[in-house]
């Protein structure tokens, strides 16, 4: 399992970025983390990731302290970062050096069929779509079949088409080893799309304001009452997070549900 407890940030220039952040993540549980700009959604990020270290509280990996970048934590950014001097093949295998080069080049072989780019195993990064390029990110990010996986705002800079090709994509991905997901986004119907819960921050400093449990199944009809009535849950619960005179709700209770249903 994966716990942040009280986790906080300070930067050396004053800046208050993350109080107290608490939550407890299971296996294979997708959870998106959705909240106004300068909440501290990517610092949090960042944090889990071990790429920058919490000023308090701490982040556990199955009662591990990640406190550096991690084998078992995958991350994928909303530039794709492909290295320009490999091809998308050397790209996808570039974690994979330690393997044997048979079973490397059948590692990433599969990988690159299994997002619909066998046929580019040669070509180089520049020859590629943004959804392509966004392709290859999420395919070498998940061919070491990481324990968890985190996603800053990964398909923000597509197009809405290619955008809701690839959530769609990474579910059937995700499916097949089930890592945990942390997916930090600005879009309410992604984090409707993807999640099993939906973590609302609030600003300076950022905080968990709300938690919300996404109870559809999969995969989930978009133009559904049922999920129009989720998107309205989180959208009110954004809109309240801005509220200060609204305290930290911390999660939902049965009469936050009865409001709705």
């Amino acid at each position: 399992m994966l716990a942040l407890e009280k986790v906080g940030k300070t930067y050396p220039n004053g800046v208050h970025a993350l109080e107290r952040f608490s939550a407890n993540i299971r296996p294979g549980e997708i959870v998106a983390i959705i909240g106004g700009s300068g909440c501290g959604k990517s610092t949090l990020l960042r944090a889990v990731a071990g790429l920058d270290r919490a000023s308090t509280g701490a982040v556990t990996l199955d009662g591990t302290t990640i406190t550096a970048p991690h084998e078992k934590i995958g991350i994928i950014f909303q530039e794709p970062r492909l290295l320009p001097w490999l091809s998308v093949a050397d790209n996808i295998g570039f974690g994979l050096s330690d393997l044997p080069g048979d079973l490397r080049r059948e590692k990433v072989a599969r990988a690159l069929a299994r997002v619909g780019l066998a046929d580019k195993a040669g070509a180089w990064p520049r020859e590629l779509s943004g959804g392509q390029a966004q392709r290859v990110a999420i395919a070498r990010a998940l061919v070491p079949q990481p324990e968890v996986l985190l996603l800053d705002e990964p398909f923000s800079a597509l197009d809405a088409f290619t955008r809701r090709d690839l959530q769609d994509h990474l579910l059937d991905l995700w499916a097949d080893t089930r890592p945990t997901l942390i997916l930090v986004t600005h879009d309410v119907d992604e984090a409707v799309v993807l999640a099993d819960r939906v973590l609302v921050m609030r600003p300076r400093p950022g905080r968990l304001f709300q938690e919300i449990q996404i109870n559809l199944g999969r995969p989930r009809d978009r133009n559904s009452p049922h999920f129009d009535a989720f998107k309205h849950r989180v959208m009110t619960a954004l809109d309240r997070s801005l509220d200060r005179n609204i305290p930290d709700a911390q999660g939902e209770g049965r009469a936050g549900e009865a409001m709705w249903w």
